[in-house]
């Protein structure tokens, strides 16, 4: 992604880094979704590991194009999905990111990332694993959305439908990561 900076342009949406602390803009849709993986250490790092080398997206269906090999803040990523000239491209900046502790328990790593322009939604999305006390493995993602136009607007009940079709193969994703890791 040559130049995306002013390409993409800035985030476009109130209420930056909300997914980190589970606040929600007024106004706005809102998802949260958690799904147990296991337990464990080794679970717990191949998912975060996956996680912020945008697997999840990748498991999810989606063709990831990325700035940087890992989620980092201020990096960019384009996911998209569709064939041709029907790809929906949805481009997006990573706002937050907790990295793994190299020991203990309880721990949390994941990241959140908000709409650019051309996105055709506006608001953000995090996607975090945690390890609990007694070491069982969650993963929890979060949302608060609206579209960005009035031609998304006019979509609502099939946009929706195509939310929790992708929020549900991203958890997928995560259980297959709590599985086998990363694709190398």
């Amino acid at each position: 992604m040559t130049d995306g900076r002013r390409i993409l342009g800035a985030l476009n949406y109130p209420g930056v880094g909300g997914t980190e602390q589970g606040t929600v803009p007024e106004g706005f849709d809102h998802v949260l979704e958690e799904a147990r993986l296991g337990s464990g250490l080794a679970v717990y790092r191949r998912v975060a590991d996956g996680i912020l080398a945008w697997e999840l997206q990748r498991r999810a269906g989606l063709r990831v194009s990325a700035d940087a090999p890992t989620a980092v803040p201020g990096a960019r990523v384009v996911s998209g999905f569709g064939v041709g000239p029907f790809r929906l491209n949805a481009p997006c900046e990573v706002v937050w990111v907790h990295e793994p502790s190299p020991d203990g328990i309880p721990q949390s790593a994941g990241f959140g990332y908000g709409t650019l322009p051309r996105h055709p939604a506006r608001g953000e999305e995090s996607f975090e694993v945690e390890i609990n006390g007694q070491g069982e493995v969650w993963l929890r993602i979060r949302a608060f959305s609206r579209p960005a136009n009035w031609f998304y607007a006019a979509g609502g009940m099939v946009t929706r439908a195509a939310q929790r079709h992708v929020t549900a193969r991203y958890i997928e994703g995560a259980r297959a990561l709590a599985k086998e890791g990363p694709t190398p």
